[in-house]
């Protein structure tokens, strides 16, 4: 008997051992495993203000694993009915006035109730909705702007908009707060109708008025960098697919399409970059052979107080003067000619090779002017026009990208000469700004430049007022950017 009686514990025991285990993880798990998350209210019901007869709404948020339920309360008694995120209450009466709503949350793991909202009913209808803003403060081009558009009366919350007219470019209404805001790109004034509405339909407009001023700045550029490519056509870069990067930086921000060359071959070109003057057309020579002591580039930066640094591919050693060596061209690093630089060890010192640009970059330690020199290979000269954009796209699109030059940097990329074209000189080319900050977006110019205009904006872009030779009058270019031009 005693043995039989023992026999059937243990097998009840066995049995609930066995029951328990395949009941146990049904407690808050899913049949996955994973635990159920109780509901969380990520936004509470909002008072409300209304008038006997309209309308009141009020809108939870929340979550948690579904499915969730909602069960709204009155003054802590369960409304009927009422069991979704939203409650509405289609006509209010004076009795409702004071009353507190709030909403129970639930699902498999848990509840939660929300705040109370207070719902005030006001007896006589409300006070006419307008707009108490007369006017707005006046903006400064490509400087913050923030107001703030006040209403009174009606149903909370307005609404904003505006109705004609518009903002200032650059400028932008949030409709739920009033608030304008943002940096105006265009100077001018700008004149508009703005609206509200209410929660109970109605509307109210007013005119109003922003007037953004513009202040001409002494240098409106931190950092210029110039690029120069070699010997090919305008029409051979514009819209070939030899060269995807450089056209889309031309139709992101900004193409010269009549800028021409002043001469062949190359040599008189980079004179005119950095002297304003051709000099010479011989090819052949060299810093030693022809140091240049005409004013230049470099002079009148050093005398204004700015930094500047040739960057050159394969140059063979900081501060070379040397002549061409492997794919390095001395012929293309002007700034290797000038007597000032030859004649000062610390000038000289700025001649550099390529390799020390993105380490520059990198460390925010740019100079105000870069000069940079491809190698033979990489500025097209030798090598294809794809060969040369795609070296673009390598090593000078980390720079469009450079937070510190986004905020002031100017980059040209220009062709030295064309290829088989003489009108102007040198033939018309590729000329092609970009300015993160100030670019007219997708600005094509018709204009006749040359590189003595590209001199120009250099010097006076960084503020130095004494310019060389043929830059003093050459055509200004200003046109290309948003801010009012030095005066």
């Amino acid at each position: 008997m005693r043995i039989s009686l023992f026999l059937r514990s243990t097998a009840f025991a066995w049995a609930a051992i066995i029951v328990g285990s395949l009941l146990g993880g049904c407690s808050g798990t899913t049949s996955g495993g994973s635990t159920s998350a109780a509901p969380v209210i990520t936004a509470q019901p909002d008072n409300q203000t209304v008038s006997v007869g309209q309308v009141a709404a009020f809108t939870v948020a929340a979550t948690g694993t579904p499915p969730l339920s909602y069960q709204w309360q009155k003054d802590g008694t369960t409304i009927g009915g009422a069991t979704s995120s939203s409650y509405t209450i289609p006509a209010t009466t004076a009795a409702d006035n004071g009353a507190q709503f709030r909403v129970v949350v639930s699902n498999s793991a848990g509840s939660v109730a929300s705040s109370a909202a207070t719902l005030t009913v006001n007896s006589g209808p409300p006070p006419q909705l307008q707009i108490s803003t007369t006017s707005l403060p006046n903006g400064q081009l490509q400087t913050a702007y923030s107001a703030t558009l006040q209403a009174t009366g009606g149903t909370t919350p307005y609404s904003w908009s505006i109705s004609s007219g518009s903002l200032p470019t650059g400028l932008t209404l949030a409709a739920t707060t009033g608030v304008i805001s943002s940096t105006p790109t265009a100077a001018g004034t700008f004149p508009f109708t703005v609206k509200v509405s209410d929660n109970a339909g109605n509307s109210a407009s007013a005119p109003l008025t922003i007037v953004v001023t513009a202040t001409a700045a002494a240098a409106p550029f931190g950092h210029v960098v110039i690029v120069v490519e070699e010997n090919t056509n305008y029409a051979n870069v514009v819209g070939s697919s030899q060269a995807p990067y450089l056209n889309g930086l031309m139709t992101q921000y900004g193409s010269a399409t009549q800028y021409y060359a002043n001469t062949h071959p190359s040599i008189g070109n980079y004179m005119m970059l950095t002297t304003g003057q051709v000099l010479t057309n011989d090819d052949s020579q060299t810093p030693q052979s022809f140091p240049v002591s005409a004013n230049n580039v470099v002079r009148e930066l050093v005398a204004a107080g700015k930094t500047w640094k040739s960057y050159a591919e394969d140059l063979p050693s900081v501060g070379y003067t040397g002549g061409d060596t492997g794919n390095y061209a001395v012929r293309h690093n002007p700034l290797a000619y000038i007597a000032d630089v030859q004649n000062t060890a610390s000038q000289q010192q700025n001649l550099v090779p390529f390799t020390q640009f993105p380490l520059d970059l990198a460390a925010g330690s740019l100079p105000d002017f870069s000069f940079i020199v491809p190698n033979l290979c990489d500025d097209a000269h030798d090598c294809s026009l794809n060969a040369a954009d795609t070296w673009l796209k390598t090593n000078i699109d980390p720079l469009i990208k450079n937070s510190a030059f986004q905020k002031d940097g100017l980059l040209i990329v220009v062709f030295d000469e064309s290829g088989n074209d003489n009108t102007h000189g040198g033939g018309r080319v590729v000329a092609a700004l970009v300015s993160p900050a100030f670019s007219k977006a997708g600005y094509s110019s018709t204009t006749l430049y040359q590189h003595q205009s590209v001199l120009r904006l250099i010097l006076e872009g960084l503020g130095v007022k004494t310019l060389p030779a043929s830059a003093s009058n050459a055509p200004v270019m200003w046109e290309f950017f948003t801010f009012v031009p030095p005066a």
